[in-house]
């Protein structure tokens, strides 16, 4: 059961998730000390690392190794102290760009929104629109990630990618469409052998059907980056959309 946290264990949990997500490694009390300049010793980073894992908010995966966050760490960070990334200027007109000249077709938007935002990510993207399509794209971008996904993993993944029901479900049951942008950890879903994925997504109105965009990858994405960019092409297919029915109005 989680409990509140003193300042001293918010800072070292805040730069252990960025050490995490940066390396993909279980991170160690020498490594926190020696980057980020805390003021305090390892030992006493070891023992507020304890406290973290008492409070559930910290694990460690074998006796002798370093430390990772848990889900409930995970969206503490990500609603409370990551520094999020604005998306360039830059960013914003090429995303316009890739999408401009579909905007009339929703397939077709959803299609180039999705592979747009696989490049632009470096990240498996998938779109979809409440019973039609399911579009895909940068598969590869997984096999970067070699010691965060087993082979059990990707046999998984990859059959439910091929699964638009199942796909649907994820994007239109289990993700609520409450808040703008929505992060699920693979091990709350309790899908096979995907507890190591992580899942940023946006729900919006495309023509009069529900659609999703999101990315999914490693439990440590680059979360301060995925998330802006996965919020501005939600926004972008917005966009689109009420131009469209305005045009038509």
């Amino acid at each position: 059961m989680t409990t509140e946290l003193t300042a001293r264990q918010t800072q070292i949990l805040k730069v252990l998730i960025d050490e995490y997500i940066e390396t993909a490694e279980p991170v160690g009390s020498l490594a926190l000390e020696r980057k980020y300049n805390l003021g305090i010793s390892p030992a006493t980073i070891r023992n507020e690392m304890a406290a973290l894992i008492a409070k559930g908010y910290l694990r460690q995966p074998h006796t002798s190794a370093g430390r990772v966050p848990s889900p409930q760490a995970m969206k503490f960070y990500i609603n409370q102290l990551m520094d999020e990334k604005q998306v360039s200027v830059m960013d914003e007109v090429q995303a316009k760009e890739k999408v401009w000249d579909v905007r009339n077709d929703p397939e077709e938007l959803m299609r180039e929104a999705t592979e747009a935002l696989a490049i632009k990510t470096g990240s498996l993207a998938v779109g979809t629109i409440e019973d039609e399509g399911v579009w895909c794209y940068g598969h590869s971008f997984l096999f970067r990630y070699p010691n965060m996904f087993n082979e059990e993993m990707f046999y998984d993944l990859f059959a439910t990618l091929e699964e638009s029901k199942r796909l649907q479900e994820l994007f239109f049951h289990r993700l609520t469409g409450i808040n703008p942008i929505e992060v699920l950890f693979g091990e709350e879903l309790e899908w096979g052998h995907m507890a190591p994925l992580g899942i940023v997504a946006t729900r919006f109105t495309i023509g009069d059907k529900s659609g999703a965009i999101g990315i999914v990858g490693p439990y440590g994405l680059n979360y301060p980056s995925i998330i802006p960019t996965v919020r501005y092409f939600g926004s972008l297919i917005r966009q689109m959309t009420n131009e469209q029915e305005t045009s038509q109005g």
